[in-house]
């Protein structure tokens, strides 16, 4: 079964992507939930249309991903937090932490389309993450867990 997707869908594919998936995933998950739409004849003639008057705008979303993505590259984003004398943290680092780091170091990235590497965080030191910032563009990145 075809479906077109409305919206991403981790580990299936992105906005406006045509991709086959089981029936039963489809008609009972993603069409109800909103995620996608079946791909008739129909619907699809009107899909490539629309995907025509989209490519000028998605290359210029690309090269916006990409500046910021030189940009992050270079960065090493500092999350502070209560930790013990022997370098354990209290809880543990996640995405919502980093993506409020970013937000301060001046990157509005939503924390969704973060991942750490070495989840989950639970001690003081250097870390890497990667960020998807758009289809295809993803950056890797470094942060550090400091003692407050």
């Amino acid at each position: 079964m075809e479906v077109i997707l409305k919206k991403n869908v981790d580990k299936l594919g992105y906005a406006n992507d045509v991709v086959s998936v089981k029936p039963g995933y489809g008609r009972n998950f993603l069409i109800p939930q909103g995620y996608a739409v079946l791909a008739t004849a129909s619907a699809k003639k009107a899909h490539e249309d629309m995907m025509k008057q989209k490519s000028h705008k998605e290359t210029k979303l690309v090269a916006e991903a990409e500046v910021i993505a030189a940009k992050i590259a270079e960065l090493t984003v500092t999350i502070s937090t209560k930790a013990g004398e022997n370098g354990k943290i209290f809880g543990s680092i996640n995405t919502v932490q980093l993506a409020e780091a970013l937000k301060k170091a001046g990157h509005d990235i939503d924390r969704k389309s973060l991942k750490i590497k070495d989840e989950p965080i639970k001690e003081v030191g250097t870390f890497e993450a990667e960020a998807l910032l758009y289809k295809g563009v993803k950056q890797s990145f470094k942060f550090e867990v400091v003692s407050e």
